[in-house]
């Protein structure tokens, strides 16, 4: 729980600032369109340092750099509460996304090596809770805290939540030494975070309108041409910095690939219901905040049924039958419309979380079911890597593609419609995940629940 309430606050702080751009545009005197930065440097940040977690975690004990990583995220918060100008507020913003890149993989990894193999689906599932309702609280919370008080209280909350998260993690969290045989593959670190770099700043840019197309091209062939580069040197390395060996692993290789295609449709879920509940439906972000509460709720439900569920169904039929479930409650939420009753709204998202919560559960236990323990630093540095791209990928595409609707249909305003394609998309690429866990074998994950 610790650990979930440190992943908790670093989602809820990528997303809380999304509703305070209007009011920090004007008390900054800068555009609006250039707030988007204050997201998007936050997104580079992690991006440049969630390749070198895991060599980091293995280097200096894992808890040392938990504690680090939560002390750097306070004082990047600070920083951001005293930013006087939008270069200071973008340059904090950056260090605070280094600090919560390393905060999930170095958390997960703890966690991996303090579980044992058949309690790790029970453990692992309470780490997906924050990565439900993180993106769900941040958007009325912030809405709160600007409408009563300012910007500010935005980060400066995180100061006490994160002093008793360190606290607790230094009274309640085991040591694991360091381990120093092992060198720093710097030329993999440099391919690896251009790419990231590259190709996450790449797609936000797109989705968010942030630089001319010319530019955000370049960005993302640079960074698709860094990622080849290092996937090459990879093969010739005998230490690399991403180990893509662990793809040779069957239940993490399918959990590899079915987990992104599954999180191309999941991931732009929170940035479509924004646009057509506040755009589309006239709602304030406070209002259009709280329908989302539901989703939390239904997390919470999930972690209580989830081992239950897999015990009986087995971790191959779970999460075939639950993609596709997965895929059509997305598709549902497309039938929304003006006069659609809060209850209906509120029940559709409700379930949506309960199956997506079971989900990740399972899928993440099955990640780290054949792991072995001395390579679970790189296991779990590859995934929050892919993980962190393919949500980029997700909301750059989905915004890119509604822009193309939109000039395909001549319209100048969002519609519902224009959202309601989108969401139905999202749904077929959930679908489509189904194929790859069909690969899994009968008995896939049996140790881990």
């Amino acid at each position: 729980m610790i650990i979930g309430c440190a992943l908790c606050m670093e989602l809820i702080d990528a997303t809380v600032v999304m509703t305070a751009l209007p009011q920090m545009a004007s008390d900054f005197g800068a555009p609006s369109i250039r707030m988007n930065l204050v997201v998007s440097l936050y997104m580079l940040g992690a991006a440049l340092c969630v390749p070198v977690s895991g060599w980091v975690a293995d280097r200096f004990g894992p808890r040392r750099l938990f504690v680090i990583a939560i002390s750097l995220f306070i004082a990047s918060s600070l920083a951001c509460a005293a930013s006087n100008s939008l270069l200071q507020l973008c340059l904090s913003r950056m260090l605070q996304g280094a600090a919560g890149a390393m905060m999930v993989p170095v958390g997960q990894l703890i966690l991996l090596r303090w579980s044992a193999r058949e309690d790790l689906l029970r453990n692992l599932s309470y780490l997906t809770i924050p990565a439900l309702i993180g993106p769900m609280i941040g958007p009325p919370l912030g809405g709160l805290m600007v409408t009563y008080w300012s910007w500010h209280w935005i980060f400066l909350i995180n100061v006490p939540i994160g002093l008793v998260g360190i606290v607790l993690v230094l009274r309640h969290i085991p040591h694991y030494p360091g381990v120093r045989e092992r060198g720093l593959d710097m030329r993999g670190l440099i391919l690896s975070a251009v790419a990231m770099a590259g190709l996450v700043f790449g797609f936000e840019a797109l989705g968010h309108g942030l630089l001319p197309r010319p530019w955000v091209v370049l960005m993302i062939a640079v960074g698709g041409l860094c990622g080849a580069l290092y996937i090459r040197h990879a093969r010739r390395c005998a230490e690399p910095l991403l180990d893509l060996k662990l793809l040779r692993i069957p239940s993490y290789r399918i959990s590899f690939w079915g987990g992104n295609v599954l999180r191309l449709g999941t991931s732009s879920l929170p940035f479509l219901l924004v646009l057509m509940f506040q755009l589309c439906f006239g709602l304030s972000p406070l209002h259009a905040g709280l329908l989302t509460l539901a989703g939390g709720a239904g997390a919470f439900l999930m972690k209580l049924l989830a081992v239950r569920v897999v015990r009986r169904f087995g971790i191959r039929r779970t999460l075939i039958v639950n993609a596709v479930l997965t895929g059509l409650t997305l598709a549902a939420c497309a039938g929304f419309t003006h006069s659609t009753p809060y209850s209906v709204i509120v029940l559709v998202l409700f379930g949506s979380s309960v199956i997506r919560s079971l989900q990740y559960s399972t899928l993440g236990a099955l990640t780290y079911a054949d792991v072995p323990s001395e390579l679970s630093s790189r296991a779990s540095s590859l995934s929050a890597m892919t993980v962190q791209l393919s949500m980029s990928l997700s909301v750059g595409l989905v915004a890119s593609l509604l822009g193309l609707l939109m000039n395909l249909r001549g319209h100048t305003v969002l519609q519902t419609s224009d959202v309601a394609c989108m969401l139905v998309l999202c749904g077929l690429a959930c679908m489509a995940s189904a194929l790859v866990f069909r690969r899994l074998a009968a008995g896939a994950g049996e140790a881990v629940y």
